[in-house]
């Protein structure tokens, strides 16, 4: 993994994708928006507790947006794929 800076931001790199690290603190939140245009909110993360080395995350987003934990997604993308001969 590579790094980087953007504007006082962390960037990671990793092959083709993009890791933005932020600090943010209790109730606090990160918006994820569409590239294009940008206007539009396609998922709002809020820190809704920190304490007992978990942090718990909020997430809020339209209802065509899936939102998963990654180790059941991965098991989800894992099944979807097909079987190779």
């Amino acid at each position: 993994m590579e790094g980087g800076c953007l504007s006082g931001r962390q960037l990671l790199t990793h092959g083709e994708t993009v890791m933005l690290v932020l600090s943010r603190k209790s109730r606090e939140s990160v918006v994820v928006s569409d590239p294009v245009g940008g206007i539009e909110q396609l998922l709002k993360v809020t820190v809704l507790e920190i304490g007992r080395g978990r942090v718990r995350l909020g997430f809020e987003g339209p209802d065509h947006v899936q939102i998963n934990r990654w180790e059941v997604w991965n098991r989800t993308r894992s099944s979807d794929l097909p079987e190779s001969a």
